[in-house]
């Protein structure tokens, strides 16, 4: 009998049988794609672009102007001090998005789907944090962008600029992990954002972030002086200005590498018991 006397079906299973099965992708390849997909789901979430854009702008113009006078003299004095924490409390903000856009992909299914799919398991995490480091970068070069203008000038030139943004990323990085802890958990993305603000409030406005802890009270300076969003303000100050204190930046290392070894366990083991 010819080949094209042959049944349907026999043709379709010659067919696949000479084709050669698709090898599965790579653990950087598939981290790469979905990293890509989660920059291409702020298209369909726009709102995400508010916090990366407007609200750094908005934050930065704002308090150096209306506080500079009050605070440093004048605003161009302010800008100094100011702009490298704007670029901490940004960041450290934009990281609930992490667990917002997990907890929301658990609720469609699609973690369901990834489960299925031929590729490296945890991908869908680590593309989700790959995907976040570069809107955080994104979000640090428009504030940086913006403090040039109204008159910003780094002692530490452009190199220590970008060790600031560096160690900055190096520690949302990090806390991005507690958000994935919260993601699988609570029952909406509402509740993670809700959640991580009870937490990041605190933290970023008990700091040092806006003024000097030397304009505080004795008790509360003790208080402030150990939160570790002060070591990161004072660290990406001192790197931006060329005046870095490497206690500082030891402090900020520790603390991220003891939250990745915390909360990243932790995280993994929700994400596997998820699946």
């Amino acid at each position: 009998m010819s080949s094209d006397a042959l049944p349907t079906g026999d043709r379709t299973h010659e067919a696949l049988a000479l084709r050669a099965r698709p090898a599965p992708p790579s653990a950087p390849s598939a981290v790469i794609t979905l990293a890509w997909r989660a920059l291409l789901k702020i298209k369909h979430v726009p709102f995400q672009l508010f916090d990366v854009i407007v609200t750094p702008i908005m934050f930065t113009i704002l308090f150096t102007y209306i506080f500079g006078g009050a605070l440093a003299g004048t605003p161009r004095e302010y800008i100094q001090y100011l702009l490298p924490g704007v670029v901490v409390q940004t960041i450290l903000f934009i990281t609930v998005y992490t667990g917002v856009g997990l907890n929301g992909d658990i609720r469609k299914g699609l973690y369901d789907r990834f489960r299925s799919l031929p590729m490296w398991q945890p991908a869908p995490l680590f593309g989700a944090l790959a995907g976040d480091l570069i809107r955080y970068s994104v979000a640090s070069t428009i504030i940086i962008i913006i403090g040039f203008i109204i008159g910003f000038r780094p002692g530490g030139g452009l190199a220590g600029v970008v060790l600031a943004v560096g160690l900055v990323l190096v520690f949302a990085f990090s806390l991005s992990w507690l958000w994935i802890i919260v993601g699988m958990l609570v029952k909406s993305p509402e509740s993670v954002m809700t959640t991580s603000f009870i937490f990041l409030m605190p933290l970023t406005f008990a700091s040092n972030i806006f003024v000097n802890l030397s304009t505080m009270p004795p008790w509360l300076r003790a208080v402030v002086g150990r939160n570790p969003v002060t070591y990161l303000a004072n660290a990406s100050r001192g790197l931006m200005h060329g005046t870095v204190a490497p206690t500082d930046v030891a402090w900020v290392f520790a603390a991220s590498a003891l939250l990745v070894l915390v909360a990243s366990p932790i995280a993994m083991r929700l994400y596997r018991k998820e699946r």
